[in-house]
């Protein structure tokens, strides 16, 4: 029984619109991952944006909960349920039926889909919720109906926001199975398993200035449901735990296969934790999260090297995580497309990741054990460290190969060293950007503060220049000619990089200064300018005029930037969001979340789309709004961008909007002409357009136009596709006669018939002895065929047989040692090579004197 299946088509059947998962890495600055079916909906349940045509969804959500606030990593191996990658099936109703359907629908796919027995059935409710309790009377005894409070029956969103009772339905897997004291309704015991949770959202919750709550009744109550697939497997196969189940059991047995070892009491939590983490690594690696030091793919690393601990506890010393995909792919792929389709990438990927760590993993367990025999009370928080920095070993794998023996680790002593690391770090940096330390600019900014940025009215203004630093970042009071350093003005025009938009350039001038803008960065709020001083010095407290050069042309690109997102969810779907990009003066480059290449007509119509934007004129709108206002103003954010209350919303008619600090154009007119050049892969999961628009366009067509002019020259024809076809048709015909003229002198093939079977030895010296096989065997009834090339140093043989007990194979292995070389194939077909062309002749003898004895 296909579950997932059987679940979206239920619901689909009672008029809920099928929803796909959504990429893991949610569009909410919130959220690390994301880890519940309706993060998708969020929006739509706050109000942040209208509710959709069809106020009922149904989907299969992947999910994970191994970073930030929810993280059940340390789990996974030591309970029967936790994972770090999960799917959840769910419902959902905005402001269209409520608690009566809900209740209904959940005890229909429970009882009727599942056919589970209702006397293995309980269901709790909110201590308050007397209209739950009297509607699910109608389908359980209300001796199966329990009451809890807030901790377990209410959930919200926060201290403000739609929130409500919850019920849930429970499955008790039977009193003879287990015995601990927490194996009762509501305990923390596997006993009585909870397989459906349905959240009645019926108020809006506001937090009052003394700090209490208030909960009023929304006009239109909602319904956000959940149901665990994992669990729910593991209960329609009568297993008591997830990893006994169909979903994870193949996985388990493939590793028993490469470990050579069945999994028993002592192992089995490896197995299961390498089974589960194969999961989350390879879908995160689908989706373009990759491994590394920081933030998700940090985590995907820690994921990793904790199933790679587990893999070198069950014997390996090699990369074996990769061998396992095809069979995760076997379980899933026929549903997550994206795993088969990024096959090769994540194989890649996860090889390349354990080699990393088995490299360092012999000496880590070393140093490890060695310390361990030392410990008394807490664990090292030097070695600890050690561990990870020398070693790779996060803290939390340090602390996981620990949890068996009850001991800890000396984390004050670890945040400690590792506190030191990064301010030495800090204190070697020499650059820019904000890598660098605020201290670095501790006497500027006490000096002078952060300087003003008037860029986005004025790209020409007269400035002062209050700082000066040379290349290295020391405070200088002159820069001479020639010279290259930072400059800070009081009002300056120029736009640092940020959010995508490349710094702006331009020159500082007056009646004697002339020197280059080459780039603007921010420190640490700081707007300072890269200078190349032209002609004569510049010095502290001078007036300048300063000039934005390159504003207009990265301004289009930029604003282009924002039409082509729109575009891409026109064409691609809403869950398209963006992973990068980058605006300068001539191009633009944008990376989204999409799992495959697009096809040639979607990258048309995305371009299209566009151009039509574009034509269309539409008006440019910059406001500054409450950042409330703008979600309900439905502004897309940049996941991982920090904002304000008040935020900078750049809005392009009705098509777009979105939080921007950049600049932009006043019309969309004004971007001219926008073409895509290249549509790529930049990482499993994450695509990638590059375009150009403004003037770069207008270069790009006329390079198009000259190379084109070119290409009728060469064709010596205006019509460009005839003259190319002509070509072919020439290429194609001179292929023919120089076939025909290969074949016309080959040499004359000497044959004899032995018990009315043709025999065919000889030595060619021009022609295809495999077409010349196949030909032979194609035009006879019984042949066996040998023939003998020598080209240069090197000497080729073919066999062939057919209807006769002479082996091909058979025969090129006797035959082609005598010309120093091997081979063989099957019994109708093989081939060899050698190198002494000397013994060709001694070859053909022995050919036929293997026929004539073998025949």
């Amino acid at each position: 029984m296909d579950i997932r299946k059987e679940y979206l088509e239920f619901f689909k059947s009672k008029g809920h619109e099928v929803v796909s998962s959504m990429p893991l890495v949610p569009d909410d600055p919130t959220l690390m991952f994301t880890n519940a079916g309706m993060v998708q909906f969020k929006d739509i349940f706050t109000g942040a944006v209208p509710k959709p045509s069809n106020p009922t969804a149904t989907s299969c959500q992947l999910c994970v909960r191994a970073g930030g606030k929810h993280n059940d990593l340390e789990n996974v191996g030591y309970t029967a349920r936790h994972h770090t990658l999960f799917e959840m099936l769910g419902n959902f109703s905005f402001g269209d039926y409520f608690k009566k359907e809900a209740i209904a629908y959940a005890w229909e796919f429970v009882t009727v889909n599942l056919a589970l027995p209702t006397d293995k059935l309980w269901v709790t409710i909110h201590n308050d919720d007397d209209e739950a309790y009297e509607l699910w009377k109608e389908h359980i005894d209300a001796s199966r109906i329990k009451r809890f409070g807030d901790k377990d029956n209410f959930w919200s969103m926060g201290d403000t926001g739609p929130c409500g009772p919850c019920s849930e339905i429970f499955y008790d897997q039977g009193e003879e199975h287990f015995s601990s004291s927490e194996d009762y309704l509501g305990g923390d015991g596997d006993r009585f398993l909870e397989i459906w949770n349905l959240v009645f959202m019926q108020y809006e919750q506001t937090k009052n200035a003394d700090g209490t709550i208030t909960r009023t009744e929304l006009p239109k109550p909602s319904i956000d449901t959940g149901m665990g697939l994992e669990r729910v497997i593991a209960i329609k196969e009568g297993v008591f735990n997830n990893f006994d189940s169909s979903n994870f059991q193949p996985i388990i047995k493939k590793l028993e296969e490469l470990a050579k070892k069945k999994a028993d009491k002592e192992t089995i939590g490896s197995f299961r934790v390498i089974a589960d983490h194969l999961r989350a690594n390879s879908f995160m690696l689908s989706q373009g999260i990759l491994f590394g030091n920081e933030g998700r793919p940090y985590v995907n690393r820690r994921i990793m090297r904790r199933a790679v601990r587990h893999g070198y506890l069950l014997g390996f010393r090699k990369p074996f995580m990769a061998k396992l995909y095809d069979t995760l792919c076997d379980i899933m792929g026929s549903h997550y497309i994206e795993l088969v389709e990024q096959k090769e990438y994540v194989k890649e990927q996860l090889t390349l990741e354990e080699e990393r760590f088995f490299k360092t993993i012999e000496s880590g367990m070393t140093l490890f054990n060695e310390e361990l025999a030392n410990t008394k009370d807490k664990f090292s928080g030097e070695v600890a460290f050690k561990l990870y920095d020398e070693k790779g070993f996060p803290l939390d794998l340090t602390q996981d190969m620990l949890r068996d023996r009850n001991l800890d680790v000396d984390v004050e002593k670890f945040d400690e060293l590792m506190a030191e690391q990064k301010a030495k770090a800090k204190a070697s940096w020499k650059g820019s950007g904000d890598t660098a330390s605020e201290g670095d600019f501790k006497a500027i900014l006490e000096k002078y503060g952060v300087n003003e940025f008037v860029g986005y009215k004025n790209i020409t203004i007269k400035s002062k220049i209050i700082a000066l630093l040379d290349e290295n970042f020391k405070e200088v009071s002159t820069l001479e000619k020639g010279t290259k350093g930072w400059v800070m003005l009081d009002k300056t025009p120029f736009y640092a990089t940020s959010g995508g938009q490349m710094g702006d350039i331009g020159a500082l001038e007056d009646n004697e200064h002339i020197a280059i803008i080459e780039a603007t960065e921010k420190f640490h709020g700081i707007n300072l300018s890269k200078v190349k001083v032209e002609k004569s010095n510049i010095c502290v407290g001078e007036e300048v005029n300063a000039i934005v050069a390159n504003r207009g042309e990265v301004a289009k690109h930029h604003s282009a930037t924002h039409l082509l997102q729109s575009a891409l969810k026109m064409v691609l779907g809403d869950t398209v969001s963006q992973a990068g990009s980058l605006n300068d003066a001539s191009r633009l480059r944008f990376d989204f979340t999409y799992p495959k290449a697009m096809t040639t007509e979607q990258i048309d119509e995305v371009e299209d789309l566009v151009n039509s934007m574009i034509a269309r004129g539409l008006e440019g709108n910059i406001e500054e709004l409450p950042i409330e206002e703008a979600k309900e103003k439905g502004a897309i954010a940049m996941f991982g961008e920090k904002y304000g209350d008040v935020v900078r919303v750049v809005s392009f008619g009705d098509v777009s909007v979105e939080f921007c600090g950049g600049t932009h154009v006043k019309n969309a007119l004004d971007i001219g002409s926008f073409y895509i050049t290249k549509e790529s892969g930049v990482s499993a999961g994450v695509r990638r357009i590059e375009a150009v628009c403004g003037l770069a366009a207008i270069n790009y067509t006329k390079a198009i136009i000259n190379e084109m002019a070119q290409v009728k020259a060469e064709v010596k024809n205006s019509d460009v596709i005839t003259g190319i076809k002509k070509l072919k048709e020439q290429i194609k015909e001179l292929k023919k006669e120089l076939d025909d003229a290969q074949n016309s002198i080959q040499t004359p093939i000497s044959e004899e018939t032995i018990n009315d079977t043709k025999i065919v030895v000889d030595i060619i010296e021009n022609g295809d002895l495999k077409k010349l096989v196949d030909d032979y065997k194609n035009g006879n009834e019984k042949v066996a065929i040998l023939l003998i090339q020598a080209k240069g140093d090197k000497v080729m043989l073919v066999a062939g047989s057919k209807n006769t007990n002479i082996k091909a194979g058979d025969w090129i292995k006797a035959i082609a040692p005598i010309v120093g070389g091997g081979g063989g194939g099957r019994p109708d077909f093989a081939q060899a090579g050698g190198k002494d062309v000397s013994k060709v002749k001694e070859a053909k003898e022995a050919a036929l004197n293997f026929v004539k004895e073998n025949l």
